[in-house]
C-alpha cells in the first residue's frame, strides 16, 4: 500500500445511507461509525495508476514502496500505459523494481493499451466479472482486484476475506481477539450487506484511524 500523492476526493453517493443501515443492523458499527466523523472512502480516480501502485507495493513495506514508486514515476512523462511501454527495462530495474514486477507492469500496460480490460464497460459489469478480468493480468490476484473494486470503482458490497486487516479487525471487535475463520467473518458480515465495503472500511479504521487510499 502506498500513500502520499494528493487524493482526488470522490465521496460514494451511498455512504450516508450505508452508515444508517449498518448502525441499525450491527452493534459494533453503531459504536464505530460516530468515532470517525465525516471521514469516508476516497478514490484516486485513475485505474491504471491504482493497479500499478498495487503491483509496485507488493511484499515490501509502505516506506520502501513509496520510495520505489517515486523513482519509477519519475521515469515516464506521464504514468500512462503508452509511456510505461516505452520505458527501458534497465531503467525500471534501476528504480528499484524487481524483474518480476517489471514484467507485471509491462503486462498491465499491455492489457490497458490493447483494450483487453474493458474499462468503459466496468460501470455495467458486476463485481465477479471485473475480478475475473483483472486477475487475468499477471501480478494481480483476487485481493488486489477487490481493493480495486472498493477504492477505484467504489463498489458498495465487497467483502475481501483474504484481507488480513479485515480478519484481524473482526477478531478484535467481535471475538475479543480470538482467532477468526473465513466462515466466522462471513457470518458477521451477513448483517452488513449490501454495504460490506463500508463496514470493511470502518473495521480497517478501528485498527488504524488514518484513512487508506489506493
Amino acid at each position: 500500500m502506498v500513500a502520499a500523492l494528493p487524493i482526488k476526493r470522490s465521496v460514494p453517493p451511498y455512504w450516508e445511507e450505508a452508515c444508517k443501515h449498518l448502525a441499525k443492523k450491527d452493534r459494533v458499527m453503531r459504536r464505530l461509525i460516530p468515532q470517525f466523523g465525516d471521514a469516508c472512502l476516497e478514490s484516486r480516480g485513475d485505474a491504471f495508476v491504482t493497479l500499478a501502485r498495487s503491483i509496485v507495493g507488493q511484499q515490501i513495506s509502505v516506506k520502501a514502496a513509496q520510495a520505489v514508486w517515486d523513482r519509477f514515476a519519475a521515469l515516464p512523462k506521464k504514468i500512462t500505459p503508452a509511456y510505461v511501454l516505452k520505458l527501458k527495462v534497465d531503467d525500471m530495474r534501476a528504480a528499484g523494481l524487481s524483474a518480476r514486477k517489471v514484467e507485471y507492469l509491462v503486462d498491465l500496460a499491455l492489457h490497458f493499451a490493447n483494450g483487453t480490460v474493458h474499462t468503459r464497460q466496468w460501470a455495467e459489469m458486476d463485481d465477479d466479472a471485473i475480478i475475473e478480468e483483472l486477475v487475468s493480468i499477471r501480478g494481480i490476484g483476487r485481493w488486489t482486484a477487490e481493493m480495486f473494486l472498493i477504492f477505484y470503482l467504489m463498489r458498495p458490497n465487497v467483502l475481501p476475506l483474504d484481507d488480513v486487516g479485515l480478519i484481524n479487525g473482526i477478531s478484535h471487535n467481535y471475538f475479543s481477539g480470538e482467532a477468526v475463520s473465513r466462515s466466522d467473518a462471513r457470518e458477521v458480515a451477513a448483517a452488513w450487506a449490501p454495504y460490506c465495503s463500508v463496514a470493511t472500511w470502518y473495521i480497517w479504521r478501528s485498527l488504524d484511524p488514518q484513512p487508506v487510499a489506493y
